[in-house]
């Protein structure tokens, strides 16, 4: 119900897996490789609105390559150029499942990122 609901919203692009983004700002360039690495900064929310996890609280970006992160992030990633931020709303077919991950977040929950790509490192 909630990606149905959501995907009707204005700017919202729904991909053929399921994946819901939203481009806040469109960056240059060519976008990563699923054999590329990355520096991002970012911030996951669950759908409630709390703050699991944050690049910009830690107040440095990560880097990590683009085939190694959930399913959902690579997908996402390939589909952004450098200097690009999307808001991104990721089922959890695509994030954790049914096993969730840690004690932040929960069996099949839906999750939320603002995702900025900085670069594609060399």
């Amino acid at each position: 119900a909630f990606f149905a609901e959501n995907g009707g919203k204005e700017g919202i692009v729904t991909t053929d897996s399921g994946l819901q983004y939203k481009i806040v700002t469109t960056g240059e360039g060519d976008a990563p490789l699923a054999t590329d690495t990355v520096s991002v900064h970012y911030e996951g929310r669950l759908l409630d609105g709390t703050v699991f996890d944050s690049s910009y609280a830690r107040g440095e970006p990560a880097q990590f390559p683009v085939g190694g992160v959930i399913q959902g992030w690579v997908e996402a990633l390939q589909l952004m150029t450098p200097g690009a931020k999307f808001e991104l709303w990721i089922p959890s077919g695509l994030a954790y499942g049914e096993r969730g991950s840690g004690r932040a977040i929960g069996p099949n929950e839906i999750l939320n990122f603002d995702v900025e790509l900085l670069e594609i490192v060399k």
